[in-house]
Order: C-alpha cells, then structure tokens, then sequence
C-alpha cells in the first residue's frame, strides 16, 4: 500500500512526512568539550604561591617556615595583622623581638595581648615555657583567648573581660587551665592552671574596641593533678558546710594553709573569705551542688589569717546528710 503525503502528493514510507514533528526541533551545532581542570590547577597553584609569599614574609626561622601548613601560616599572618592594626609602625608596640628570649626568660610566664573581642593579637615566645605548645601549636587551637581555655571557665572569663573594658586601667586576675600539649598532659596528668593578670589600656584617644588592647602576664600556677582526690594529703584540707556554705566542720590542716583555727572558721559563712571577683564563680558552683547537678572544680582565691590570698583548687558535693563537702588543695 503506497501512501501519498497530504501537502505534497509524493509517496511516502509508513510514519513518515515532509513536515517536521510537532516538539521536535532542528538539531544545534554540538559546543565543544572544556575541562575545567586545567583552570582549577591554575587557581590552586596561584593560592600556593601567594600563600609560600606570605610564609616567606614571616619573621622566623627558615625551619619553622618548613614545618608550616598552610593553615599555621595563615593564623600566623592573621595575628600579625591584627598587631599591625593595634600597634601601627611608629607606635610602641608590645614586647616583641627586641626584648630577646635571654630576657624572657627572667620572667614568671609569658607575655598575651589581646583585642577587645578576645583575639589573640600577640604571644611571646617562651608559652612554650608554661604550656609544652609553641606560638604556632598554640594558633591551631584557635585565634581567640577562649579557644586556649577549659571550657568550664570561659563565661567567667568573659565576663571578668567586659568588667575590664568597661574600666580601661582597672586590674583584673582570673585563673584557668590553659591548653598543653599532649607530651605535657602525660607528664602532669592534666592540662596548666595559669593565673592570668592584665588590663585593658587605650591606645589611642578617645578609646574604641579597635584601638584598646588587653596586656598580661599569665603565671602558671602549681600543676595539681586532674583528681583532687589524688593530690598530696600535705597539699589538702576539707571542710564541711550546711547548704548556705556556712562552715560546720573543717580538717585541722586547715591552719597550716590558711592560718586560722578550726573554731575560728566554724560558723563563718565561706562567701565571706572568697575574693570579691571569684564569688561568680564560687556561687555557679554551689548553686550547681546544691541543686544535685554536677559541678567541676573551681579554682579560687581565700583570704588568709595573715591577709594574704591563697589560691584553692575545691572540689564541692553533696554528702550522705545533705550537707555540701568541699575538698580544697593549695596550689601556692
């Protein structure tokens, strides 16, 4: 059977016409196949030169620059950036190389500036001194003051920094463990509890956030170990106090670290021989105890009999009489 086609009368074979298809379009010119592999190539060798440009560029020794990733390179860059920003050329700048590892040396601990925000803006090099990790080692933890801290002490850090900018010069001191490294771990069975004491000072008039800089001295407090209960018994004293941290109880030892009797404590309210900027601190703990939840250790500064501040490392919980029992070991 032959079948014609409608338009132009001309024999046709089965299921098919002159006309093209409804939906059906003319076939395009096929573009031709580019890899974009060579122009990612491209971009990833031009990152690495900028990056080895800037690791060229950093004041330290030829052997540090080998050991730098390309993360390690850029925390450091950042840090001498934000160093530029607070203390430009021509101003005095915090202590840096001129002041020489022979002098660093002399002092108790090592040297932290940071910005109002926190930031790590300058570390002086003998941090490997206290914590086991170089100014490099120390960046891989993190770029703010927060990142290098136990977790638990943060939000009292942060507030104890908003109190000393609000009052640029006023003296603030606040104790925390600090990030070691692992070989420093292994050894002392935890992490550095370091005493850090500074101030907020105003670079340039009138001060804002980008022109003030924190200035420190973190000493490191004696190592204690993890466990309160593994610490030296010469090193230790428990009290005992009824929920409103009212003494009760104390261990006699309790005169050989902090002077006073037992029958002199007996009856004294606890809050009233903290210091005045550790009694945050000291309240979240005992309203975590007293409430049944768990509490770690804080380290806090009691008064002496001879008026001196000791620092304490307590340890509080709930007994079996309902009581709160504290263990406390004398870091210094």
């Amino acid at each position: 059977m032959t079948i014609f086609c409608s338009h132009c009368h001309q024999p046709l074979q089965a299921e098919m016409s002159c006309l093209p298809r409804k939906g059906k379009q003319a076939p395009r010119a096929s573009r031709p196949f580019r890899s974009t592999k060579s122009a990612s190539k491209a971009r990833r060798d031009q990152i690495n030169a900028e990056l080895q440009a800037l690791r060229s560029l950093l004041p330290i020794s030829m052997q540090e620059k080998e050991r730098l990733s390309y993360l390690h390179t850029m925390a450091l860059v950042c840090l001498r950036l934000r160093g530029a920003q607070l203390f430009p050329p021509g101003s005095a700048p915090p202590v840096g190389p001129p002041l020489g590892t022979e002098l660093l040396s002399l002092l108790p601990g090592f040297l932290l500036v940071l910005s109002a925000s926190g930031k790590l803006v300058y570390v002086s090099e003998n941090v490997a001194q206290v914590l086991g990790l170089s100014v490099v080692e120390l960046l891989a933890q993190g770029d703010t003051v927060f990142d290098i801290l136990d977790g638990r002490a943060r939000e009292d850090v942060y507030k104890k920094l908003l109190l000393a900018q609000e009052e640029p010069g006023r003296e603030v001191t606040f104790v925390s463990e600090m990030c070691t490294s692992k070989a420093f771990r292994l050894q002392h069975g935890g992490n550095r509890v370091v005493t850090v004491c500074g101030r907020f000072v105003a670079l340039s008039w009138p001060p804002s956030p980008s022109t003030t800089a924190f200035l420190a001295l973190c000493t490191p407090v004696m190592q204690s170990p993890a466990d309160g209960k593994a610490a030296s018994q010469d090193d230790i004293f428990q009290s005992t106090h009824i929920l409103d941290m009212t003494f009760i109880d104390v261990t006699e030892s309790v005169t050989y670290h902090l002077g006073y009797h037992r029958e002199e404590l007996v009856g004294q309210s606890w809050y009233s021989l903290l210091h005045p900027e550790d009694t945050d601190l000291a309240a979240a703990q005992h309203r975590a105890v007293a409430f049944g939840a768990g509490a770690g250790p804080a380290v806090l500064r009691v008064l002496r009999r001879d008026r001196a501040w000791a620092w304490l490392r307590v340890w509080a919980r709930r007994d079996g009489g309902g009581c709160i029992a504290c263990t406390c070991t004398c870091l210094r």
